[in-house]
């Protein structure tokens, strides 16, 4: 546990010195959004679009911390850090713990500030709990996406060789889960896919949130298997991390 601690020490002071990735993880989102707002804002009256902004929103957050984290993660074996590490005797799910530990902040800032804005920009009106439930969904998803940055950054030797998956997580992850359209209508296959992957279960709790008569029973299976997703991706990163060949 302690050298889980001193690597979560070392991963915040990186993200301290390294000012233009702590700038890019956090106004990135944000930058977006407006774009989605502006985006949104040509729609007819008739499209209820305050429907899809949280669940669009969870998938920006999603997509740039799976994508920064894994080039990140690549970035340190390139350097021999995670073979230097492992020398030192620290074990795989120290160096995967501390990571996600390190990042633990960086997420929690992300959803808040992602979420705040949604709210303000557009003119969303929840209540405290529901608003509370919709931060513990993005930030749930963003430790999530580290979690499967750190694992998919076990199959790469430079950043370039993370750019492959981002087509085979992300688009899915637009078109299977839910995001757009409802899952109902697809074949069963793609039905299948799209319950496998992460975003699929934050999509169904913020849908189930969002409801007046919504109650937590309805989506505590969905807030277990997100959950599982963390402590399940650790361990298979854990069996995949390699040093540098």
């Amino acid at each position: 546990m302690r050298h889980t601690f001193i690597i979560a020490r070392r991963v915040l002071a990186q993200l301290k010195g390294d000012r233009r990735f702590l700038v890019l993880s956090l106004l990135a989102p944000l930058v977006i959004i407006y774009f989605l707002k502006l985006l949104f804002d040509t729609f007819p009256p008739i499209v209820n679009v305050k429907s899809f902004t949280i669940p669009i929103c969870a998938f920006i957050v999603h997509f740039l911390s799976f994508i920064l984290c894994a080039i990140l993660l690549v970035q340190e074996r390139t350097r021999g850090t995670l073979e230097r590490m492992m020398i030192g005797g620290f074990s795989k799910t120290s160096i995967i713990g501390g990571y996600t530990l390190g990042y633990f902040g960086l997420a929690t800032v992300q959803a808040i500030t992602v979420l705040a804005e949604s709210i303000w920009l557009f003119n969303l009106s929840y209540d405290t709990r529901t608003v509370v439930l919709m931060f513990m969904v993005i930030w749930l998803l963003a430790i999530v996406s580290v979690m499967l940055g750190i694992f998919i950054s076990t199959f790469a030797k430079q950043e370039a060789h993370v750019l492959p998956f981002i087509p085979l997580i992300i688009l899915p992850s637009v078109f299977l889960t839910g995001l757009i359209i409802k899952p109902d209508g697809l074949p069963v296959w793609a039905q299948i896919i799209g319950k496998c992957l992460p975003l699929h279960y934050a999509v169904n709790i913020i849908n189930e949130i969002i409801k007046p008569e919504y109650r937590i029973a309805d989506t505590i299976v969905d807030f277990g298997i997100l959950t599982g997703y963390i402590f399940g991706l650790l361990f298979l990163a854990s069996l995949t991390l390699k040093e540098t060949e």
